[in-house]
């Protein structure tokens, strides 16, 4: 690695132009990457109902199921590998390749022949999908200033909740004015290019992050970039603070699986699975997924439950604004809580009413209600605090391992609820389906109440310090022994 003493003013001379400007250049052009994540999950809602027909796919309950989760299957591996891929060959680099995957992957979808093809392409998109969801939120934290950095980032989420929204809006115009023509479903895939070219261009002139820079021992090339996106006095003293955490963290043994067997340990790798479960057992992709069907089910019909599914994109952008400003104000637990009672009761509603007013005029605009409330409630508390409790439960040791766990374990459970979702309306019914997810909700509270403590305010220290406690309360009257070594393990 070069010393900050090696590096010369030669080394660094560079644009030095108005660096927040160049900021906002930087995180609109990669924050593309979110938009295609929120596009990519949420034009299937759109798309189904006609790529379903005998004259199309002609899809089952099924095939439907296999369509819709199989981004989320290729979004698992790809929120695993991406993340590594990353590390070794830059971040900047695999958003390039992303954008690439996306274009070849959406053209690939749109052209598809029959379901098969259509899965096959589904799955590379999720790849996509998977590594712009570690990716892109990496990057832009690396990238940004301290005092911006929870903007930055958060920006992404806007941007996921914005491609679903616009996925919605293109789903509608396209079905109203095409009117029955089959192939719709194929021009409302064919959009995702344009944001795709977007993306793969505009990262041609993105700079590297400094960070990833410092960490290959190239110091000279962070302070390029650094001297890019900060002011000048600002800079170098920027840098040495990336290299001398860089070399703290190069200290710590990070932990593997093998340290599992530590009490504390998998305690906390374990909540962290709870967490990630919690937020998608609510049932929440099943109405990004498949918002339309539920619609078309309550009595909508197709062109009008498109329509109406753009109130649920609405909703989740606004909720999205809401759920950031409280996040700094209100605790962990009871906002989660809240968020969790709010999408239960929504989802149990929406299973009443379906048996209430049946048949009847009311029940596709109740059900609509029903579902925007639920996704208030979602975007606004539950999904927020879910990304924010992760990435505060995990000692710095534990947080490469945690975080692999447990994002892997989210998009495999979301995996099966989309593929499982049509499933259960075929076999048991719309009202009971819901039934069956609010009976999931009331699991999700009361594991909160009982497991998930408050985080608030706490360092990653003072919490890694509580798990060890906690053991340690539950062991003693057991076995009257003090810790031992192997329980103080310092990975």
């Amino acid at each position: 690695m070069e010393t900050l003493s090696e590096i010369t003013e030669d080394h660094c001379v560079g644009k030095r132009g108005n660096p927040k400007k160049f900021l906002r250049i930087i995180a609109l052009i990669s924050t593309f990457g979110g938009l295609l994540f929120g596009y990519d999950t949420g034009v299937i809602n759109g798309a189904l109902p006609y790529m379903s027909r005998a004259d199309q796919l002609n899809l089952n309950s099924l095939t439907e199921g296999l369509v819709a989760s199989s981004l989320l299957l290729g979004a698992a591996l790809g929120a695993v590998f991406g993340g590594q891929l990353a590390d070794r060959i830059g971040r900047r680099r695999v958003i390039i390749y992303l954008a690439v995957l996306f274009l070849f992957s959406t053209v690939g979808c749109t052209l598809s022949p029959d379901a098969v093809v259509m899965v096959g392409f589904r799955l590379l998109l999720g790849l996509a999908v998977g590594g712009a969801s570690v990716t892109v939120p990496t990057f832009l934290a690396e990238i940004s200033p301290v005092e911006r950095r929870g903007q930055m980032v958060s920006q992404n989420e806007l941007m996921i909740v914005t491609g679903q929204l616009l996925a919605f809006i293109f789903n509608a115009i396209i079905a109203n004015m095409l009117g029955g023509s089959g192939h719709i479903w194929r021009y409302m895939l064919a959009v995702a290019t344009l944001p795709a070219l977007i993306l793969w261009i505009g990262m041609i002139v993105v700079p590297e992050s400094p960070r990833w820079y410092a960490t290959k021992g190239k110091l000279a090339k962070a302070l390029l970039v650094l001297r890019q996106v900060r002011k000048e006095n600002r800079a170098k003293a920027e840098l040495k603070e990336i290299k001398k955490s860089i070399e703290e963290v190069s200290k710590i043994r990070k932990a593997t699986f093998k340290d599992l067997s530590v009490p504390w340990v998998r305690r906390i790798v374990f909540l962290g699975i709870g967490i990630a479960i919690v937020q998608q057992i609510t049932g929440v992709n099943s109405i990004m997924y498949y918002g339309t069907q539920i619609l078309q089910d309550a009595g909508f019909k197709t062109e009008a439950a498109l329509i109406g599914n753009i109130a649920n994109g609405i909703i989740s952008v606004l909720a999205v604004f809401i759920g950031i400003l409280l996040l700094g104000k209100v605790g962990r637990r009871p906002m989660l809580l809240t968020g969790l009672i709010g999408t239960t009761s929504a989802l149990f509603l929406i299973g009443l009413f379906s048996l209430v007013f049946q048949g009847t005029a009311v029940l596709p605009f109740a059900v609509l209600a029903m579902t925007v409330t639920f996704l208030g409630f979602q975007q606004g508390a539950l999904s927020p605090v879910t990304w924010l409790m992760l990435s505060e439960i995990f000692p710095l040791k534990l947080r490469g391992l945690g975080m692999g766990v447990t994002v892997f374990c989210l998009w495999v459970t979301n995996f099966l609820i989309g593929l499982m979702f049509p499933v259960l309306l075929d076999t048991f019914g719309f009202s009971t389906t819901f039934f069956i997810f609010f009976i999931f909700g009331l699991g999700a509270i009361m594991f909160v109440k009982k497991y998930l403590p408050e985080t608030k305010g706490r360092t990653l220290e003072e919490l890694e310090q509580y798990f060890r406690n906690l053991d340690k309360k539950r062991r003693l009257p057991i076995t009257h022994v003090k810790e031992t070594d192997h329980d103080q393990i310092n990975i």
